[in-house]
């Protein structure tokens, strides 16, 4: 048995067309997406996923303003992976965030956004209030593969030796902030048992209906997203989708340790 994660199915991949209909649908959707909690205008630092830019995030970043939060993009154009100019980027993108509303600042990371905004958290406990991760492969070091990987090493030789990752999240330390971690297990394009995080007071798991490419623009996913912020400071606890929602939320997995690199689910 291969201690590595592999890349999910090309019938998977294939499938990540439906992210077409999620954007459609989120549109369908916005008058019932508009009316979710509202928040208490702090800000909202929302990331893109690899080969992706600002403008993957823009429906995601209107309607969490629409809500009521102040919200902020990247503004390092493409994700092209870890280089030196995004890595100092974002750092300083989260410290101007922070400053000029003088609080910590939620982070929303799409894919390889979120695995971004964890390092961030760990670097900046304090500017950081929670990590929402949408589809983000944490458990993945460099020997692992996804569907984007090809395009990915193409550009490795481009990335920082500072961001290699050579031991697995599940062997690091617990996040300082609060995370929730949303995740599909159709996802076409990493596994999604590498997108499980370990389970703690401060930490969740939740599964959505969906595919990886659609997930910023996933009703579902964005339920979460806008639950998980509108939760005071200091205040945190696991979400509960609302009966009425349930059918939406099928029962989600946590990482189980002791079963190493494969990720099996307890």
């Amino acid at each position: 048995m291969s201690d590595n994660i592999s890349a999910p199915s090309p019938l998977l991949a294939a499938m990540e067309v439906r992210a077409v209909y999620e954007r459609a649908q989120m549109s369908a959707l916005l008058p019932a997406l508009r009316r979710l909690p509202k928040g208490d205008g702090h800000p909202v630092l929302v990331l893109p996923g690899f080969s992706a830019s600002d403008r993957s995030t823009a429906p995601l970043r209107d309607l969490l303003k629409r809500l009521g939060y102040r919200t902020y993009g990247w503004g390092l154009g493409v994700n092209v992976g870890p280089t030196s100019r995004i890595l100092e980027g974002l750092v300083d993108r989260l410290d101007r965030a922070h400053q000029r509303r003088g609080e910590p600042v939620s982070i929303v990371g799409w894919s390889l956004g979120g695995i971004y905004g964890r390092e961030l958290a760990r670097a900046r406990p304090t500017e950081v209030r929670q990590v929402i991760t949408l589809g983000s492969p944490i458990q993945m070091i460099a020997a692992d593969s996804s569907t984007a990987q090809p395009m990915f090493e193409t550009l490795r030789k481009y990335h920082s030796p500072e961001f290699d990752r050579p031991t697995r999240e599940s062997g690091r330390p617990l996040l300082p902030v609060p995370s929730t971690s949303i995740y599909t297990q159709t996802d076409g394009v990493v596994s999604w048992q590498a997108c499980l995080v370990r389970r703690a007071p401060t930490s969740e798991n939740v599964r959505v209906f969906g595919s990886h490419c659609g997930l910023g623009f996933n009703a579902a996913a964005i339920t979460v997203i806008a639950d998980r912020l509108a939760q005071p400071a200091g205040t945190w606890k696991p979400f509960s989708a609302p009966w009425y929602l349930r059918g939406a939320f099928p029962p989600s997995t946590d990482l189980d340790t002791s079963r190493g690199p494969h990720f099996a689910v307890a």
